[in-house]
């Protein structure tokens, strides 16, 4: 059912894009996978890359471009850019944390669609900068919504994006250089594994909360086949059920990670 999802919509985002193409205001209604929806609404869950966003300590200046063609020498522009795989909003793939295998290259493809299941905690992070989802939050949503369907996207919406980007406030660094952020609990984590989800995503700078010492979450998750989306942005304006995301990352062979465009597919212009 998933793979015939990922087929409705492709073919609805190329309609999507030839309509948009003849009149860029024009509400365009299709079917995503027997959903009748109508004037449906794409929120992106990207940030613009660039020198100047929080990154993770060490990697402040890591981001470099060049010019290499310039439209008064050589008639077209281009540049060339490196950074590090775990920059921006990204991807981290299950390698990057062993006995994870698969590299960013071989995450099939199927996997980069899914439900997105929205865990709103931005109480409860205003409250405490060091909280972890629980269990306990996870059930919350469960009553509402259903269980959390097998192949979900889950994303931890903490309101942290609200920092961005300042990378002082993002960090939240005490005076021993300690960060303070929240993020995804041990026993949560292995919850959603249980429940079939493929990725783990958040709006801040690591699915692990700031002071973890050794990215315990990570060590469970990744090693389970799913994936990490970090530093995602827009997460505000989702609903806590509803939407599907697509996360296209760079196909970097043998990569760990790497720059990721994310986005949501909302239903019915739904919005928050």
């Amino acid at each position: 059912m998933l793979r015939g999802l990922l087929t409705s919509l492709i073919v609805a985002l190329a309609a999507l894009a030839l309509a948009s193409a003849d009149s860029p205001r024009k509400s365009t209604s299709w079917d995503l996978g027997g959903i009748p929806t109508e004037k449906t609404h794409v929120v992106d869950l990207t940030y613009a890359i660039s020198g100047k966003i929080p990154a993770w300590p060490g990697d402040e200046r890591a981001f470099e471009t060049h010019v290499i063609a310039t439209p008064e020498k050589d008639g077209y522009f281009a540049r060339s850019f490196s950074m590090p795989e775990h920059y921006g909003t990204h991807m981290d793939a299950p390698s990057h944390f062993p006995p994870g295998k698969l590299t960013i290259d071989q995450i099939p493809a199927e996997r980069l669609f899914g439900p997105a299941v929205v865990i709103d905690v931005r109480d409860e992070a205003a409250k405490n900068p060091d909280y972890r989802l629980m269990v306990t939050r996870v059930h919350k949503w469960e009553a509402q919504h259903g269980q959390i369907p097998f192949g979900a996207i889950v994303l931890l919406r903490t309101g942290w994006a609200s920092r961005w980007p300042d990378q002082a406030r993002y960090r939240n660094a005490d005076a021993s250089g300690v960060m303070h952020f929240p993020g995804f609990s041990v026993e949560a984590a292995r919850l959603l594994v249980s429940r079939g989800a493929v990725a783990l995503g958040i709006d801040t700078l690591s699915i692990d909360y700031g002071p973890s010492p050794d990215f315990e979450v990570h060590r469970v998750d990744l090693p389970a086949g799913l994936y990490n989306l970090e530093n995602l942005a827009n997460l505000d304006q989702l609903p806590e059920a509803g939407a599907f995301v697509i996360a296209a990352p760079i196909k970097l062979e043998g990569g760990s990670g790497g720059p990721t465009r994310v986005f949501a597919i909302l239903p019915n212009q739904e919005k928050r």
